[in-house]
């Protein structure tokens, strides 16, 4: 009998976590962020927040998953796969954003990656009145970046945001709040050219512009940048050339479903339109 142990291995992929809701309809929440893992070379793993009920036309129900067991999940991850970035959405009530906080600081989760999920494209509200302060205080300091579009920052700030002259001051007073750095994404503002603003404490200041892309399959574009940001950080990427990646990324994924029709309403985006093969990093621990 061959009782030679097989050597340690001496590479692991990217790992990224979603922490996030379930989209039942696979366009937005821990099904886009998968997509997305997978699309970019990543190993994804999950801890769902939330189910939803939920297609191209709406959420018509939501299941909270209790904070414990949302606890229990990153745990289960991070004690043993281990976690090089991590994306969050969905969060719904106070204890589930405290139950994140603390799994963030309890394992030293890296490349936090927050979008601020408040409101589905439909205009479903996702999250809690009370629960916006909450996030604010707890996950703002331990985010590496804070995604949030022009609704979200509206809501977060009280004020609206009603042109690209404005994205820089509502940019800084979302710093002022306790974010590291802010990507102010200001694709609902109007014309030809969207522009996406990134700030960071440091002073660093960068502006992204492209073209709009008219289609109705928007679904999970927010849920697809933010994770293809977590995933370029945990391949090693810069914070401004992760944002710059996971732009061109959505770009393509956008153009390449603007004509496939999927259920009634907003459609999502093709996140397999160019997949590339999973990424294999040097495990230092081998």
């Amino acid at each position: 009998m061959n009782t030679r142990r097989a050597a340690s291995p001496l590479f692991r992929y990217a790992r990224v976590l979603s922490i996030a809701g379930s989209d039942s309809g696979g366009g937005a929440g821990i099904q886009a962020d998968l997509k997305t893992f997978a699309a970019l070379g990543c190993f994804g793993m999950t801890a769902v927040t939330a189910l939803t009920a939920q297609n191209t036309r709406g959420v018509s129900g939501i299941h909270a998953v209790p904070a414990a067991f949302l606890a229990a999940q990153i745990d289960a991850v991070a004690g043993d796969i281990g976690v090089d970035a991590v994306k969050i959405g969905m969060l719904h009530a106070p204890d589930i954003v405290r139950a994140v906080a603390a799994a963030i600081a309890r394992h030293a989760l890296p490349n936090v990656v927050l979008d601020p999920v408040m409101v589905a494209t439909s205009g479903d509200r996702l999250i809690e009145s009370d629960t916006v302060a909450v996030l604010v205080r707890e996950l703002f300091p331990r985010a590496a970046l804070v995604t949030p579009n022009l609704d979200e920052a509206a809501l977060l700030l009280g004020r609206t945001i009603d042109g690209v002259e404005a994205l820089d001051a509502a940019a800084d007073r979302l710093l002022a709040l306790g974010a590291r750095a802010v990507l102010l994404k200001g694709g609902h503002l109007p014309g030809e050219q969207v522009v996406d603003l990134l700030v960071r404490d440091d002073g660093l200041r960068r502006r992204f512009e492209s073209p709009r892309i008219h289609s109705r399959n928007l679904h999970g574009t927010g849920c697809t940048l933010s994770s293809a940001i977590a995933a370029q950080l945990a391949l090693g990427a810069a914070l401004p050339d992760a944002v710059a990646r996971a732009r061109d990324y959505v770009l393509g994924a956008l153009a390449a479903g603007a004509e496939v029709r999927t259920g009634s309403g907003h459609g999502p985006l093709n996140h397999g339109f160019a997949p590339v093969p999973m990424h294999r990093l040097q495990d230092s621990a081998g």
